[in-house]
């Protein structure tokens, strides 16, 4: 029991470990790389963002142009014609006319989504359709007093 030499394993000395130094290096190096890559395939395999990316005024209405089709609630309140869409987009405004008749029309982000809000000195109503065109999504907005 004198001394650190090996007689018979019948010391305390504990015996040199086999394993390398650089073993647990390795397996972090691995672990960071796993988790890297599965981001990158997280990242690709993910859903786009749907996001307004055009308004077009047209003949008594709106033409809205989205990237994909948005979930959509849409109500005529109080001769008011509201859109929320659970889509993002620029705020923006503009006017269009109805009939012959001055309309407003006003795009904002609420914590909901993006309203889209069409106002006049006369009671509005709306009706609104959607339909794939052009590699995008388009909802047409029609007025009518």
């Amino acid at each position: 029991m004198h001394g650190s030499r090996h007689e018979d394993d019948g010391h305390s000395t504990p015996e040199p470990d086999v394993r390398s130094k650089a073993f647990p290096r390795v397996m972090l190096s691995l672990a960071i790389v796993g988790v890297m890559v599965g981001l990158m395939i997280g990242r690709l395999t993910a859903p786009q963002a749907r996001e307004l990316q055009q308004i077009e005024v047209v003949q008594d209405g709106l033409a809205l142009w989205f990237n994909e089709e948005p979930k959509l609630h849409g109500e005529n309140v109080e001769g008011t014609v509201a859109l929320l869409f659970q889509a993002t987009g620029k705020a923006g405004q503009g006017r269009l006319t109805v009939h012959g008749k001055p309309a407003s029309w006003r795009v904002q982000q609420s914590q909901e989504g993006l309203l889209v809000t069409v106002v006049a000195a006369r009671a509005l109503h709306g009706e609104w359709a959607g339909a794939p065109a052009r590699g995008r999504w388009r909802l047409q907005v029609t007025l009518h007093e």
